[in-house]
């Protein structure tokens, strides 16, 4: 990203940056809900209490990879807990989150620079449109894309791509994350990952997946894009 529109020099004019923001554990701190929602999915199919590594493994991937590498299920089970989950999920537990401290400021400063801003989650788009419109932060972005509740489009590699896809006149900056499925997934469009270290996955994680930089808050984000872009 330029210098000029993250307030600083002026920039090229190849068009408005973009930049890509996964929601959970980089926009908004929404474990409670997904924690609960996982638990009862564990009980629903007779599963042991979900262990505290279990859970925290179950924010950010798709859920029904998570069912399937976290729990080890299999088959139609791995279907079962994810109806039991998003029924529990859907009926208010996607309300239980809490933006984090200093991303209405950042979103708010790369809009005053001219950034375009759009979200791309592996949450079911349906979801993460109620969960950004509950926290206010709706406004802010451009386009939001996530999974189908069909499955079918779930991975994070697939949603930077709807992304990518909606935005033509725009100049792919970074995407910000907090899991390695968010490095991975940009990688794969050729797209650097800022590395959210505030969210559950943290530092190490995020640099081992091979993050380009991994920052500790939200503020410090624009300085991060203006280093990517040199």
């Amino acid at each position: 990203m330029s210098a000029r529109e993250l307030g600083g020099t002026p920039a090229s004019t190849s068009g408005p940056p973009l930049v890509l923001f996964d929601l959970d554990g980089t926009l908004v701190d929404s474990t409670p809900g997904i924690w609960a929602s996982v638990r009862v999915a564990a009980a629903g199919l007779g599963l042991p209490e979900p262990t505290p590594a279990q859970v925290r493994a179950m924010v950010g991937p798709p859920l029904q990879d998570g069912f399937a590498t976290v729990f080890g299920l299999t088959g139609d089970d791995v279907g079962r807990a994810v109806a039991a989950y998003r029924a529990h999920y859907s009926s208010g537990a996607l309300l239980d989150v809490a933006v984090y401290d200093g991303v209405p400021q950042l979103l708010r400063t790369l809009r005053d620079g001219g950034a375009v801003l759009a979200v791309a989650t592996s949450k079911p788009q349906v979801f993460a449109v109620r969960v950004l419109g509950h926290v206010g932060l709706l406004r802010a972005f451009a386009s939001v894309h996530g999974a189908g509740l069909d499955g079918a489009v779930r991975h994070k590699d697939q949603v930077v791509a709807a992304a990518l896809a909606a935005h033509p006149g725009t100049r792919a900056v970074a995407l910000v994350g907090d899991r390695e499925h968010d490095v991975l997934g940009a990688a794969a469009h050729g797209l650097p990952c800022v590395g959210a270290g505030w969210g559950p996955g943290g530092a190490g994680e995020l640099t081992a997946a091979g993050a380009a930089v991994v920052v500790a808050t939200p503020g410090e984000v624009p300085a991060a894009l203006r280093t990517l872009e040199g």
